[in-house]
């Protein structure tokens, strides 16, 4: 039964911690790195090493499912810039995942909360944020926002999760759910992985040249410096090949 389920790839690469994932059939492989500030060099070592251990190429991926954001960035790029040389060089299609949504699982796997609350820090004093229910899947309640800390106002009894509840602490310590909040839960390939393979199975996938980051925060212009490590990201996962 487990063989029928697609096999997929995933990246994510949104904050400090890269990570990156393979769910093949019930096992999921993973690999992360944290606190490395130059990702598109840490991920294709990564994501070689995960095929290798596994015994598979990328022609026997089905889907390469990425961070779409929000987050970082240049992480959102990165990721976005990986997922789509490999997917170019192997004719694959994309799947983009919504990080926050990947924390939501997270948050109910790790500690079996049906109503969640995530927030990540977005630094200049602002974060993402987004309210979910899990009942038979992973529900949508709040979409993700940007906002000042001040601004998170999750609906009901909710359990949060995310690395802003620690970034910003004082200012959300009047939210009932902070002081049960999980700070340490952050953006994971291996649950973009998970939540890319339900997408993947309700046809919710892109080409390669379609792949899009997912940005809440407007920005005016990349700095050399990025526009270098995204380039640099997309030209190493398409000579990967």
């Amino acid at each position: 039964m487990s063989t029928l389920l697609p096999t997929l790839l995933a990246i994510e690469t949104s904050s400090e911690l890269a990570s990156c994932a393979l769910l093949r059939g019930d096992v999921v492989l993973s690999r992360a790195s944290s606190g490395v500030r130059t990702h598109s060099q840490s991920i294709l070592p990564m994501v070689q090493e995960l095929l290798a251990e596994a015994g598979v190429t990328l022609a026997d991926v089905d889907a390469i499912a990425y961070g779409s954001g929000p987050g970082s960035f240049t992480g959102v790029r990165t990721a976005c810039g990986i997922a789509q040389g490999l997917a170019y060089g192997a004719s694959l299609p994309v799947v983009p995942v919504v990080t926050l949504d990947a924390m939501a699982l997270a948050c109910h796997q790790q500690h079996g909360a049906q109503r969640i609350v995530t927030v990540l820090d977005a630094r200049m004093g602002e974060v993402y944020w987004a309210q979910y229910e899990y009942q038979d899947g992973l529900q949508v309640i709040a979409p993700p926002a940007l906002s000042a800390p001040a601004g998170v106002a999750p609906q009901g009894d909710v359990v949060g999760c995310g690395n802003g509840f620690g970034a910003y602490a004082d200012a959300l310590a009047a939210l009932p759910c902070a002081a049960g909040a999980d700070a340490a839960i952050m953006p994971h390939a291996v649950q973009v992985a998970q939540l890319a393979r339900i997408a993947f199975a309700a046809g919710q996938f892109v080409t390669a040249a379609e792949a899009q980051p997912l940005y809440l925060r407007n920005k005016i212009a990349y700095t050399s410096a990025e526009r270098h490590e995204m380039q640099q990201a997309k030209a190493a996962a398409e000579s990967a090949q």
